[in-house]
C-alpha cells in the first residue's frame, strides 16, 4: 500500500546519552524520523540534528535550514541559517514538562549525487509551560549519500525520548 511506514530502527533513552544516530538509509525511498518526549540534562539547550556517513555524524559547516515558529504566547518567528555545523531542532530543557515530539522527512540520504534535506514539524512545552511548534526544512549541501541521522545536544545529554526511522514505502 503506497505511503505505509516500515520501522527500520528505534531507539529508546531510559538514560542520559551523548546522542542518538539513527541508521539503516539504504534506498532512494522517503524516510521520517519521529521523536516523542525528548528531554535534555541540561536546561535551555538546542537539540541539534546531523546527517551520517557509515554511522558516523557528519560535523561539516554544510548545514542550511530555515523555520517558522509558532508560539502561543507571542508573535510567529522566523529563523534561517547557513553554513552551521547542524540543523537546529528545539529548544530543550529539564523541567518535569517540558519536552518536544518531532516528525521530519528525510529525501535524497541515499543519493551520492544530490543534497540530503528535511521538512520538519517540532512541536513542544517550554519551562513555562508555553506551547510551540515550528516548521520548515533543511538541506546538508554535500553531495554524497548518507545512511543515518543522528541528535544531540548543545550541552549535556538526552536524557529521554524515543527516536524512531520509518521508510515510507
Amino acid at each position: 500500500m503506497a505511503g505505509s511506514l516500515v520501522q527500520v530502527a528505534t531507539n529508546t533513552v531510559t538514560s542520559a546519552v551523548a546522542s542518538v544516530t539513527l541508521t539503516g538509509i539504504d534506498s532512494d525511498d522517503v524516510y521520517m524520523v519521529q521523536t516523542v518526549g525528548v528531554k535534555s540534562s541540561n536546561d535551555n539547550v538546542e537539540l541539534r540534528i546531523r546527517v551520517g556517513t557509515s554511522g558516523t555524524l557528519d560535523s561539516d559547516s554544510e548545514y542550511d535550514y530555515a523555520n517558522k515558529k509558532l508560539r502561543a504566547d507571542t508573535t510567529f518567528q522566523n529563523f534561517g541559517y547557513t553554513n552551521q555545523d547542524n540543523w537546529f531542532g528545539m529548544q530543550v530543557g529539564t523541567s518535569t514538562q517540558e519536552q518536544f515530539n518531532s516528525i521530519h522527512y528525510l529525501y535524497n540520504f541515499n543519493n551520492s549525487s544530490e543534497y540530503s534535506f528535511i521538512t520538519n514539524e517540532i512541536v513542544g512545552i517550554d519551562t513555562s509551560a508555553t506551547c510551540s511548534g515550528q516548521q520548515g526544512g533543511a538541506v546538508h549541501t554535500v553531495t554524497e549519500a548518507n545512511d543515518s541521522i543522528g541528535f544531540l545536544c548543545s550541552a549535556g545529554n538526552i536524557t529521554s525520548g524515543t527516536f524512531t526511522l520509518y521508510k515510507v514505502v
